[in-house]
This record gives C-alpha cells, structure tokens and sequence, in this order.
C-alpha cells in the first residue's frame, strides 16, 4: 500500500520534557483519569472535510494546499485513494474516531442513482480500512447545503422536490452510517433558515422540519441503527439566522414537536461564538435538558465575526469543557469531533499533524485540570454552599412543590427582608481556576 506520509511516524506520548514537535505532551492515551483512560473519556475524531477535502480556498484566493494523494478530480479512483490517505494519517495521529459528509467521501453523479452507486463503492473502501485499523466512524450526515437545489434550504425548503431530493439522500446517508457502524447521525441545517422574512412562512418552514425528522426517526427504527441522532446548533452562516441558532432553540424546536426523545446535541465552540455564547453556557444548557451527546472541537477567532474553524489551543476553554462534560458523567456515543481546519497559509501535509497534535494535547490538558479541580473540591463546594438555603426549610419546600404563593407571602411577612446570603466571589473562583492552569 503506498504511504503519504512516508516521513512521519506514529505521534507518541513523550511528556513535558520532550521537544519534539510531533508527539504529545499531555495526551497520554492510556493514562486513566477519574476512573478512564483519556482515550475513553476524549473519544477524539477528526473531520473527512476539513482535514482531506478543503482546499483551503477563501474568497479572495485559490487553495494553497499540497496533498500528493489527491489530482484535483471528482474520479472514484481518486475518492478511494483519499480514504486510504485518510486512514494512514488517522492511524498515525492516533484518533480512533472519524466523522463524514456522504459527500466528502464519494462523489456525485448525474443522477441519484448513480451517486448512491459512488457512495456504496467508498463504502467498501472505507469498511476495508475500519477493518484494517480499527478506526471506527463516530458520526455520519449528509450534505444538504452545497448543490444548488438546496438554494432555498432542504427540508424547510419552498420546493417539494428539495425536500424529497434531501430525504432520499438522508435515507441513503443514514444507511450508510449503519453498514459502517457508526455510533450516531447528526443534522446539521446548513441552509434551514432564511435570509429575509419578506419571501418566508416560518411556521410551514418549521413544520417541514419537524416532518422530516419525525422521517428520520421512522426509517432509523426501521432499518434497526442503534446510533444516536445529533442536532447541531448553528446561528448564522450562511443564512442569516438558522432555525437551529443555539442549543436553546434546538431544545425548544425538538420539545415543541415531540422529539426529544430521540435526538440530543451535537455542540460547536465557534457556532457558540456566533451565538453570542460561550462554549460553556452551551454545554450547560443541552447538559440541564440532559440533551449533551457529543462536542465539536474547535474555536472562532473573535475579531472575525465568521466560522474560522480553527484548532483549539486555549487551555481555559478546554478546563471549561471538560469541567461540564466530567460532571455529567463523560460522553458515550459521542466525541470530541476536531471540526476544525489548518490556516490557508499552512498547506504542507505534515500541518495537518500539527494541529491535530496541538488540539488533542490542549484537550487532554483541560482534562487533566479539570480533573484537579474537582478531586480539590473547593469550587464544588463554594457552589454548594452558594445554594444551600434551597437543601432545607423555605427553600427545600419550593423545590418539593409544597409551597404556594400564599405560604411564601406569609413566610416573608414574618421574616421581614430577603438579604443575599454571600458573595458571588467571581473574582476568587477566577484566582482559583488559574491556580490550576499555572
């Protein structure tokens, strides 16, 4: 089998003392924490598009990058040597999870038809080298928003026919995700939103919506996938606002139309960016719905007001993250998806190790602190104390439901002043988390 990356190894875990540049500093796979290995608790994935499709093109300039495997053609024998591409790099980097678009791996033909006849040849390429590796797909979805009968959006689209396109197309992605095991589905509403208000009917949009993943939910039972369904939020870009705008509205949307059961969130840091949110405030939100399944690794530069997609390097966001998702007990189904992408101006192949290696060894450091500051305790236990007057008395009786208006009215006419209990202390817990990070 040819190599393209003939003069890279495996990336290692050398620790603090090492020097090199293509092997980990903290990420140790096998190192346990909090009862699991980093590699069970991190679940790391990376991306097919960002990682081997983009060109790194912008609107102002044709791609830079240099990748020997690829001539540039939508060919099936150019698609299947990106695979084997695709898990020599994944396999070196140490990742035991991959994530797709139908239409990152295979291309699309003239019709329907001959596109799932493209998709299912990659498939088989793509099972040979699960097999072969052990790399196994965290998520599949399918691309409903590049082809231009998706101009209006798909399954909130003003033409049927889109609508109908998009469901064979999902039907067959989902299918595919089945055959390669993959441990969940994620939609994601590229264009299911609106530019202006002016040519919309919100309500029908949202409708279509609903059917069309009660839909999904129907076929994914009938053809016996076992994953977990995803909803992605995202507020902008490139509509200019999206019906799935932040974890928020995703939870709303789903409970509205009864499909809660069946779906949690898929969260990104940079779409929280967009949203005017951070990473955290995110999470915590799907985590209180009991809705978080699986994260999108990477962040937004925030002087730029789009998706840059670039890799994590920030080690209070990641102690921020992993702080949210250690104390709801970890992720299962889902990952910590590296959707993120190389700056146009690093083109080489070997970036690629760069990044990758930089955003896991940034994880596997939130980790590991977030970790610390809970075995200490003390911000633990500032919060508990913060809310203690809710464990006993009035409070207790609130949360029970055995108290009314009237018993709160009497309550407070004896007690006489609500005075705030403590200090919110915002400035101490901030010292606290930087004893830890130093």
């Amino acid at each position: 089998m040819a190599s393209y990356f003939k003069n890279i190894g495996p990336i290692r875990y050398e620790g603090l003392s090492s020097k090199n540049p293509l092997a980990f500093k903290h990420y140790n796979p096998d190192e346990r924490v909090e009862g699991k290995t980093m590699k069970e608790h991190l679940r790391f994935s990376v991306v097919y598009w960002h990682t081997f499709r983009n060109r790194l093109s912008d609107p102002f300039g044709a791609g830079t990058a240099v990748r020997p495997w690829d001539d540039g053609t939508e060919s099936l024998a150019n698609a299947k040597r990106r695979v084997r591409a695709a898990f020599e790099f994944m396999q070196k980097l140490g990742a035991p999870f991959y994530a797709f678009h139908d239409r990152d791996v295979a291309p699309e033909g003239a019709t329907l038809q001959a596109t799932n006849r493209n998709l299912d040849a990659v498939v088989q390429v793509l099972k040979e080298e699960q097999e072969r590796t052990g790399i196994r797909l965290l998520w599949g979805t399918a691309c409903l928003f590049a082809h231009p009968r998706y101009a209006h959006g798909a399954a909130t689209s003003c033409n049927a026919d889109a609508f109908a396109y998009a469901a064979a197309q999902v039907k067959k992605a989902i299918e595919v995700t089945h055959e390669l095991g993959g441990s969940g589905y994620v939609f994601w509403g590229g264009r299911e939103g609106y530019s202006t208000l002016l040519n919309t009917d919100l309500k029908r949009e949202l409708d279509h919506l609903a059917r069309f993943l009660h839909m999904a939910v129907d076929h994914k039972k009938k053809i016996g996938f076992k994953g977990q369904f995803y909803i992605e939020p995202k507020p902008k870009e490139p509509t200019k606002h999206q019906y799935d705008s932040d974890a928020a509205a995703c939870l709303n949307f789903l409970r509205q139309y009864d499909l809660l059961g069946d779906f949690k969130l898929n969260v990104e840091t940079n779409h929280a960016t967009l949203a005017g949110h951070t990473m955290q405030h995110e999470l915590e939100t799907a985590i209180a719905a009991g809705a978080l399944g699986s994260i999108d690794a990477n962040t937004g530069d925030l002087l730029l007001g789009w998706d840059t997609d670039q890799f994590p390097t920030n080690v209070y966001l990641t102690t921020e993250v992993m702080l949210s998702i250690l104390k709801m007990g970890g992720l299962t189904t889902g990952g910590v998806n590296f959707d993120a992408k190389v700056r146009r101006e690093s083109f080489e192949p070997e970036d690629l190790f760069h990044a990758h290696v930089g955003g896991m060894d940034t994880f596997a450091r939130g980790l590991k602190i977030a970790a610390a500051i809970r075995a200490d305790g003390r911000l633990a236990e500032f919060v508990r104390q913060r809310y203690s007057s809710w464990d006993s008395g009035i409070g207790a009786r609130i949360e029970a439901g055995k108290a009314s208006f009237q018993d709160l009215e009497a309550y407070i006419l004896r007690k006489g002043e609500a005075a705030p209990n403590a200090s919110g202390r915002q400035e101490f817990l901030e010292n606290l988390i930087n004893e830890f990070i130093a």
